[in-house]
């Protein structure tokens, strides 16, 4: 038998029970689409090819998958058999195996598809049936076995009788077949019942018909089977993967301490003796190194974070903190920023595509947008970078060794020297060279006794 193989993945229906405009296998578990996990759960396997069926939405299932996988339309929905058939063309004269999976089935694992396909060919059968035992089976096809063990017929729900139905093995919907019998068996499967469509199991009693081996395989945990159809079972199979993700993370050396209301993505890294504390979120892409402690309400995507990094009720997305670098409470880092090691960045402060070197720090109350600071340079409260002038956007570069004093507006584009200083309340226009004292403001005039003459004046 050749070693080669091929999936498929049905993904084109609509989804009707989930109530929404969103295309069903692209709702997220964790953060992760749930056709992007059932592709995922392959990409280890070295499957020759992968296939995937759409039909509803099929462009943006497109987008969202690019070129890990090829695609088929199914252009009306006629059953599981008929979206299995839609893929011939690229399958139906290749030796091999294919495994059939549906992309709502955000659970399985890869090495339950590996061992699958392990004793599927093992076994030389041309069809295997991956089973789970269900604790309520209601709804799912009964696995029939004779004396001896061996799969007879899969009863669905609304044909099984009472003693049928108290069987707990089910059928999980996932198959392996040999790949030419597959498409020849497509062809001869009919649609004579009350729904007039084409069902991937007739397959099975067709190769039974030509006393071909059909063999089951039992996966050990029921939830890697288990079918989204509804908001509630997203819900559950989301809470199945985070505390599998948590999971993972804590026997990794990572301390979780709620890991109930902790929300990590899937492909997120985090390194050993990094503390996560209750209702953080950590999203897609987001790297964290070791000795770092993100504290409550912490919300990180797309982000690099280094080593002993402590980050205080923060949003940080698409940008790189460096190591002992501290981030808020309350502070907002996006869209491209670069901080160095040992930098503060304090309370409600807010930086956009900035570079901050060594050492630098914003203590509080400040925007920086497009700003290049150097190292050991403080930004004092209140300094703004005013980088937009309604159609444009600038930039303001700040040297090392520099001091920004409070309330301090940087009409960009500017530059500002080395070891410049900035006095408070200036505005600056012009750039500094290095060691300026930068002063910019009304002189102050003292009018003795005058505001007693004001309305909003001490009174006598």
């Amino acid at each position: 038998m050749s070693n080669n193989r091929y999936a498929v993945i049905l993904a084109a229906g609509k989804g009707t029970r989930m109530q929404s405009k969103l295309y069903k296998v692209l709702h997220k578990v964790c953060d992760r689409t749930m056709v992007e996990l059932v592709l995922d759960s392959l990409s280890d396997l070295e499957m020759q090819e992968v296939i995937t069926v759409v039909g509803h939405g099929a462009e943006r299932v497109k987008e969202v998958l690019g070129d890990r996988t090829k695609f088929v339309l199914q252009a009306e929905q006629l059953g599981t058999a008929h979206a299995v058939k839609v893929a011939k063309d690229e399958l139906k004269d290749k030796e091999g195996t294919t495994i059939v999976m549906y992309g709502d089935t955000p659970l399985i694992r890869p090495e339950t598809i590996n061992s699958m396909l392990d004793h599927h060919e093992n076994t030389n059968a041309k069809a295997t049936v991956l089973t789970a035992i269900a604790d309520d089976p209601f709804a799912y096809g009964r696995i029939i076995r004779d004396v001896n063990g061996k799969l007879v017929k899969i009863v669905e729900e609304k044909d099984a009788t009472e003693q049928e139905k108290k069987i707990k093995e089910i059928n999980s919907g996932i198959y392996c077949f040999d790949n030419k019998l597959l498409f020849e068996m497509l062809e001869k499967v009919k649609n004579d019942n009350n729904q007039g469509e084409y069902y991937l199991p007739d397959v099975l009693a067709l190769i039974r018909e030509q006393k071909e081996i059909i063999e089951t395989y039992l996966c050990d945990d029921f939830d890697e089977t288990f079918g989204v159809n509804d908001r509630v079972a997203l819900a559950y199979a989301e809470n199945v993967m985070r505390n599998r993700i948590n999971t993972k993370h804590m026997l990794a050396g990572v301390t979780l301490v709620d890991p109930t209301n902790t929300y990590i993505a899937p492909n997120a890294i985090i390194g050993r003796d990094t503390t996560i504390y209750p209702n953080v979120t950590i999203k897609s892409d987001t790297v964290i190194g070791e000795d770092c402690q993100i504290k409550p309400n912490s919300y990180l995507e797309n982000a690099k974070i280094g080593n002993g990094v402590k980050v205080l009720s923060s949003t940080i997305s698409d940008s790189k903190i460096g190591d002992y670098t501290s981030v808020g409470p309350y502070s907002h880092i996006r869209n491209n920023c670069d901080l160095g090691q040992n930098v503060r960045v304090g309370n409600f402060v807010e930086l956009k595509n900035t570079i901050y070197g060594d050492g630098s720090k914003t203590a509080h109350l400040s925007y920086l947008g497009d700003t290049e600071v150097g190292s050991n340079t403080n930004i004092g409260c209140g300094t703004i970078t005013v980088n937009y002038d309604g159609k444009n956007k600038y930039r303001t570069k700040i040297g090392s060794d520099a001091f920004i004093g409070c309330n301090s507006n940087l009409i960009a584009p500017l530059e500002i020297g080395d070891g410049a200083v900035v006095a408070a309340g200036t505005t600056v226009t012009e750039n500094a060279p290095d060691d300026t004292l930068v002063i910019a403001r009304v002189k102050q005039e003292n009018k003795m006794g005058y505001a007693k003459k004001m309305p909003a004046g001490r009174k006598s």
